[in-house]
């Protein structure tokens, strides 16, 4: 078998075979990381209170912290992940949590606001290249069959995190103060360092196309793996031949990408302005539609529980329908529920059940766009497409509470703001119609 034919089957192994055993370790890895993004995203939003008392923080600066870690997290996806087409997925991933652990133990020991709030945009940056480059190496070593359930697992990971850090939050800030909060995540970040370098082995596709250095060493261990035999040289065509691997953010604008990279850019825009609506915003607004404080804050909880099982069972329903579709069918979804929302206020027990689901349906949103998107670009431009998706995201993510508190003052309603969001939700719907996919990774 030539090895042009060897490269070829690899990938088909990968694509059509049965998942092995060092795949769900890959992927297992990867929602670890998530986890641990989760956790440091929102560790600001966990240590808010204390650190406010301890500075004496204003609620606009309180606001600026709480946004820094976003700011970071966009310019880490948009800047910083593009480089794994240049360096691979796992270097970049290992300097990211470098970054990560670093903003995090030194946010611990930092002595005022200003000084916690450019190591939250570090911390940021590190967690924006973790995310784009973990979502593409688990998309890259999932099966065909099993590539959505892969990546929103990591969606899932993310909340998971966010769930147990606020949990363990409490207990720390109470038992050693706020700093400890940020030490353990650094502490926890930077152990993660040797579990990847031990469990999660660098992309098949960036191998083959970029050719990095002992590139053919990497393959044939893989093909052992795989229960293939080795190759004794790697197929012609790569680095100097493939279009457009490494190209950058140029190629993502090329004719041949233009249509989907647009599509997909406006996607992740609308669906993380409503996300970051909905989670944000719907404990207040609970409040002033007339429930008590500690309602809204239940509320806003179950949100992020229903967030845990609505991205795993997206990915259990793309193992059957065509993410696509599952995907579209969670947009109208959440977009229905934003509207039977305003109308079950009154009823305690239905505003919390719809609540669930609005955080089941909304969260399976983000995770889905998450593993749409390495579909739609190969393997030299796959993490610049997801990076710079994710970074317009975060864009979208950081402009629409600010966006809802204006709209507020301006006199709208809660209701007429989670039908409006409800909109943004159907138009992101319609944008994927437009969009044109295939199911294999290329």
């Amino acid at each position: 078998m030539s090895t042009g034919a060897m490269s070829t089957d690899l990938r088909a192994v990968l694509d059509d075979g049965p998942m092995h055993r060092f795949q769900w370790t890959a992927v297992a890895v990867c929602v670890l990381l998530n986890m641990l993004d989760g956790f440091d995203v929102l560790v600001m939003a966990f240590t808010g209170r204390a650190v406010s008392a301890e500075w004496g923080l204003s609620g606009s600066q309180l606001g600026l912290l709480l946004s820094a870690g976003l700011v970071g997290m966009a310019a880490g996806s948009l800047f910083l992940a593009p480089l794994a087409d240049r360096i691979g997925r796992r270097p970049m991933i290992l300097a990211c949590l470098g970054i990560a652990s670093a903003g995090m133990l030194l946010s611990a020991v930092s002595q005022s606001a200003v000084q916690l709030g450019l190591l939250r945009v570090l911390t940021g940056v590190g967690i924006g290249g973790i995310l784009a480059s973990s979502n593409v190496i688990a998309a890259e070593y999932a099966s065909r069959r099993w590539r959505g359930m892969a990546v929103s697992l990591n969606s899932t990971g993310y909340a998971l995190g966010a769930t147990f850090g606020g949990l363990l939050a409490v207990v720390l800030i109470a038992g050693f103060g706020w700093r400890s909060v940020f030490l353990f995540g650094g502490v926890a970040t930077l152990l993660a360092i040797p579990v990847v370098l031990a469990g999660l082995p660098e992309s098949l596709d960036f191998l083959l196309t970029r050719r990095p250095a002992r590139a053919l060493d990497k393959v044939n261990a893989m093909a052992r793996r795989l229960g293939r035999p080795a190759m004794a040289e790697l197929p012609a065509g790569g680095e100097s031949t493939a279009p457009g691997a490494g190209a950058g953010f140029r190629a993502l604008l090329a004719p041949a990408l233009r249509r989907p990279t647009l599509l997909l850019w406006a996607s992740f825009f609308l669906v993380m302005a409503g996300f970051y609506f909905v989670t944000s915003w719907t404990p207040s607004l609970l409040v002033e539609a007339g429930l008590s404080a500690t309602e809204g804050l239940t509320g806003g909880t179950l949100l992020n529980l229903g967030g845990i099982f609505g991205t795993t069972l997206l990915g259990a329903l793309a193992a059957r329908w065509a993410l696509r579709s599952v995907l579209m069918v969670y947009l109208l979804a959440t977009a229905a529920l934003l509207a039977l929302f305003v109308g079950v206020l009154g009823s305690l027990g239905a505003a919390f059940a719809t609540g669930a689901l609005i955080g089941l349906f909304v969260n399976g949103c983000v995770g889905g766009l998450y593993a749409l998107t390495p579909i739609v670009y190969d393997a030299g431009v796959r993490t610049t497409g997801v990076g710079t998706a994710i970074g317009i995201g975060r864009i979208g993510a950081i402009v629409s509470p600010t966006l809802a508190g204006a709209l507020l003052d301006l006199g709208w309603t809660p209701e007429s703001l989670y039908l409006a969001f409800g909109v943004v939700f159907v138009a992101t719907a319609g944008l994927l119609l437009l969009l044109r996919t295939d199911t294999r990774v290329k």
